[in-house]
Order: C-alpha cells, then sequence, then structure tokens
C-alpha cells in the first residue's frame, strides 16, 4: 500500500494532512476496501520517511471519521460506520447473543476461571464475606479481534451450578438452561482510558479511549447473579439509546 502514498516534504501542507487525504482519497475510490488493514504506525512511518507521531496524527483523524478500527499489533482495518457495534440498551443480551444478533462470529479467550471468596464482592450482592463466587476474567472477541475485557463474579449461593461451568460459552446460555435465565440489570457506562494490561489486548500502540460498564444482573425472582465490570473499545462500540416522551 505505501507505494500508493506520496508526501510533498517541500510544501507548507503538514505531512499528516497529506497522509490522512491520500488514505480518504483511497478508500473513497475503492483502492481501500472496508476490511483491508492498514500497516502499524511504525512499519508505515519507517516505509514513508516521517515520523510515527505523523502517522499517529492520520490514523487519529480516520478513527474519530470512523473509517478506522484498531486490529492489534497487525495493524488498523478499514471499517464503515455501519460496521461499528451498535447494541441497544432496551434489552438484557449476553455478549454472545448480541454479536450474533449483529452478524458477527464472538469468541472467548479465558484469562482466569476460578472459585472466590471476597468480602467487596460479597457485599454488593448482600451476602456474608465467606460467600463463594466464580470469577472469571475474559477477553471477548468479534470476528477474531478483541472488543472488550471483562471480570465478572457469579453468586454461586444462586447458581451453584456454575461452579463447573464452561468458561468459553455464554454463561447467560448456562444459565438459562437451568431455568434461571437474567431477567434484568443495573448498568452504568462511563468513558475510561484503558490500562496497559487492556491496551496490550486490544493492541493500541497508544492508549484509546474506551467504555466501562458495570453491571449488575438478577433473576426473575430479584435474587443477584452476576457482577461485572467489562473495558470495550470506544473505536468499536456505539451504544444506542431510545427515549420515548
Amino acid at each position: 500500500m505505501e507505494h500508493l502514498l506520496h508526501l510533498d516534504h517541500n510544501t507548507a501542507r503538514p505531512l499528516y494532512l497529506q497522509l490522512e487525504e491520500q488514505l480518504i482519497e483511497l478508500i473513497e475510490s475503492g483502492q481501500l476496501a472496508v476490511g483491508d488493514s492498514l500497516p502499524p504506525e511504525r512499519k508505515l512511518a519507517e516505509a514513508l520517511g516521517i515520523s510515527r507521531s505523523t502517522v499517529q496524527q492520520s490514523y487519529a483523524i480516520l478513527r474519530e471519521r470512523q473509517l478506522l478500527a484498531g486490529q492489534g499489533r497487525q495493524g488498523s482495518i478499514i471499517q464503515n460506520e455501519a460496521a461499528r457495534l451498535r447494541p441497544g440498551m432496551d434489552r438484557l443480551r449476553g455478549f454472545t447473543e448480541e454479536l450474533e444478533k449483529l452478524g458477527r462470529r464472538p469468541s472467548v479467550r479465558v484469562l482466569e476461571c476460578r472459585i472466590v471468596e471476597d468480602r467487596s464482592v460479597a457485599s454488593l450482592f448482600g451476602l456474608p464475606s465467606t460467600a463463594k463466587f466464580l470469577r472469571l476474567v475474559r477477553v471477548r472477541l468479534g470476528d477474531d479481534v478483541p472488543l472488550s475485557r471483562e471480570s465478572a463474579w457469579y453468586s454461586l449461593e444462586a447458581a451453584p451450578f456454575l461452579a463447573d461451568a464452561d468458561p468459553t460459552q455464554s454463561i447467560y446460555g448456562q444459565l438459562a438452561a437451568k431455568g434461571l435465565p437474567p431477567a434484568s440489570c443495573d448498568q452504568t457506562v462511563e468513558a475510561t482510558m484503558p490500562n496497559q494490561e487492556e491496551a496490550e489486548i486490544f493492541g493500541f500502540e497508544q492508549p484509546f479511549p474506551c467504555l466501562l460498564i458495570k453491571r449488575k444482573t438478577h433473576a426473575l425472582s430479584g435474587v443477584m447473579l452476576e457482577y461485572v465490570e467489562g473495558t470495550f473499545r470506544g473505536d468499536a462500540y456505539v451504544y444506542r439509546l431510545k427515549l420515548d416522551a
């Protein structure tokens, strides 16, 4: 792709704007199609003989215009506005169901799966400090691209069968299969910056704004089943909310 880019170092027009404009022209002309990858910042900078910060500026503008999404250390991927995930906030769905509904292929990478006691988490559930929980830390992927890192706790008092849960499968699906489907949740969404581990998981060469989602999930009886904190990459998600007058 580098051979398609020709930057003029003898003009007052900033190099990062030249690069941005030429990349947009390649996208609009179809020479770069949705799903094509751009090189990592460092590699493109070396190929063009410019600074890495110049490429970073150009890529950042393309992300703001929602034409570019991170794809880990393999670079970045061309997208259009429709390619961003738009999960609804009007219905409780698990990650697997949400991705399948949006036509994406979900998968998971398990970082931690164990039975724990946690006094602070127990207090969130209104349980004794000795209560036991299934703790799961997972990276959730869509079409093999890391989309979120989630830390979740599931009450083994409410759902003891989760002690033998398959962490690679939908926990909501396993709850439903045992007659205990999630019925409601309290959820907050706020802006955050990824920590070092999350940035490495997402493949960010520079920290990029993310969404921090915290959720308490309850069964139909009102008993609390789950508490989860998830960091979702901001360049892949748009949340929609329908408001009625």
